[in-house]
């Protein structure tokens, strides 16, 4: 009776398919983060797994698959996000009714922080440059090593170490006066 093996025999590399079932749970997690619905979750996570698995043989072995999986869900939300802007900007120029005008929609990251974190705070993230916002957002909140957050978004561990520390200067001087105010330094 020939048995299918859950795991590799030793001298086999592992499939795809057992590399990435043990992320499954924290890439749910971060699905969950962006969508802020379970079934919404569930539809960007397969989405951003069929994908990966589409284009595994653009993975390279020896970086982190973690980054590469997070990087695909993240890019997998911001392109359905913009796809849905761009279909409410086509109804709403076809005057049907109930067209959400899409002026003036916060973008993704600033949509998940909406209401968790003060006017000030938000104010002072929205003004950083988009690079170094993202940086942070890999390091501080997808608690991305550097070099993950490298991989994730395609630029030397230099790169990320320079804007994460740009990042949170700008953040410590126009957060400086408010800190103050509150107690914090």
């Amino acid at each position: 009776m020939n048995a299918v093996l859950a795991h590799p025999l030793p001298h086999e590399a592992p499939t795809f398919e057992q590399q990435v079932r043990p992320l499954l749970p924290g890439l749910r997690a971060r699905a969950l983060q962006l969508t802020r619905s379970p079934a919404e979750a569930d539809d960007l996570l397969q989405d951003a797994i069929l994908r990966a698995w589409r284009f595994r043989t653009q993975y390279r072995e020896g970086k982190s698959l973690r980054a590469w999986l997070s990087r695909i869900l993240t890019n997998t939300f911001i392109n359905g996000y913009r796809r849905a802007r761009r279909e409410r900007e086509v109804v709403a120029r076809l005057g049907q009714s109930g067209a959400m005008e899409p002026q003036g929609e916060p973008a993704p990251d600033a949509a998940l922080l909406a209401g968790t974190l003060s006017e000030e705070l938000q104010g002072s993230l929205a003004e950083l440059p988009s690079d170094f916002r993202e940086v942070l957002w890999k390091v501080a909140v997808d608690d991305l090593s550097y070099g993950e957050a490298a991989d994730a978004l395609g630029c030397p561990i230099g790169t990320v170490m320079s804007r994460l520390h740009r990042a949170r200067r700008n953040l410590k001087s126009s957060l400086g006066p408010y800190a103050s105010t509150r107690g914090y330094c």
